[in-house]
């Protein structure tokens, strides 16, 4: 099993917003990132574990925990010309972009916050607390996942 950080502002898909979902579960869409798309496609399996983790908002954090239940596959997204994500590049025939369908486990008994992380030994090496990356979607190691969890 791999574990996995995925970023979303709270006001536009939140832990509600999956939490509220139809069986809970929804697909990630709009990830215009290369790497962040080559995991996606590449890397993430089903049953892999997801922090759900709130980006540009008051307090950013790790909110909570997701599955995924449905691995790599073209964003239709990016076909539609009416949506923010449309990307005229991408096709069915030759899509650019993909996404995965993720599952809402729980909500964490808090918000572990980026400050809180920073602060945190043996955190010191996850993408998230290094300067510059900016990745919506990032690998996170068991040893990581377990010391994120032990803060709650």
């Amino acid at each position: 099993m791999n574990y996995w950080l995925m970023k979303s502002e709270p006001d536009v898909f939140g832990i509600d917003h999956l939490k509220d979902m139809p069986k809970q579960t929804e697909h990630w869409d709009g990830v215009r990132n290369y790497q962040a798309r080559n995991m996606m496609r590449d890397q993430m399996k089903k049953g892999d574990l997801v922090f759900f983790y709130h980006s540009n908002c008051k307090e950013p954090g790790v909110v909570g925990i997701m599955e995924v239940v449905k691995e790599g596959y073209p964003d239709f997204t990016s076909w539609n010309p009416g949506s923010k994500y449309y990307d005229p590049k991408s096709t069915e025939e030759n899509p650019r972009w993909f996404m995965v369908d993720i599952k809402f486990k729980r909500k964490l008994k808090r918000t572990i916050t980026l400050t809180e992380l920073k602060q945190q030994p043996g955190l010191e090496e996850m993408p998230l607390i290094r300067r510059g990356n900016r990745l919506s979607i990032m690998p996170v190691s068991r040893q990581e996942w377990d010391i994120i969890l032990g803060l709650e």
